[in-house]
């Protein structure tokens, strides 16, 4: 039962729940946040051997999930489901591994695996998105 409702989560009989695109916006202005110091950090720096990791971060982790919000947001049905937050979360959390393996790899280090490991969470992340979007389309077309 729905206790208190708000934009951006909801109270359900003591259990707090937060929208997709929320969940999406929220992440996305930290990863921001996170990409800019990291830009500016090597500008300084004059070093730019992690530039392939930080655009990787400010494309996967800036752009894509605030465009996933979006998304969920103009799609009030999907923004709720617990698939569209699991989808937000597993693009994260591969986005995250993934920067970090090719940041290891980029200074000499052995970050294939980590790479390897976020690649194939953001490519399951990006089939669950696909999925609900080919549903959503047959929904509406039908």
């Amino acid at each position: 039962m729905r206790i208190v409702g708000f934009a951006m989560c909801e109270f359900y009989s003591g259990d707090f729940i937060m929208r997709a695109s929320s969940l999406s916006f929220l992440i996305a202005v930290v990863i921001a946040v996170i990409g800019m110091l990291w830009g500016l950090a090597m500008g300084i720096s004059e070093d730019h051997t992690t530039l392939a990791a930080h655009a990787h971060l400010n494309l996967l982790g800036w752009v894509s999930l605030f465009l996933f919000g979006l998304f969920y947001r103009l799609h009030p049905a999907l923004d709720g489901a617990r698939i569209a937050r699991l989808q937000v979360m597993i693009w994260t959390a591969g986005t995250v591994v993934m920067v970090i393996g090719v940041a290891m790899i980029r200074t000499g280090y052995p970050g294939d695996p980590l790479a390897a490991v976020g690649s194939i969470a953001v490519l399951a992340s990006i089939a669950m998105f696909a999925w609900q979007v080919i549903r959503l389309e047959r929904a509406s077309a039908a």
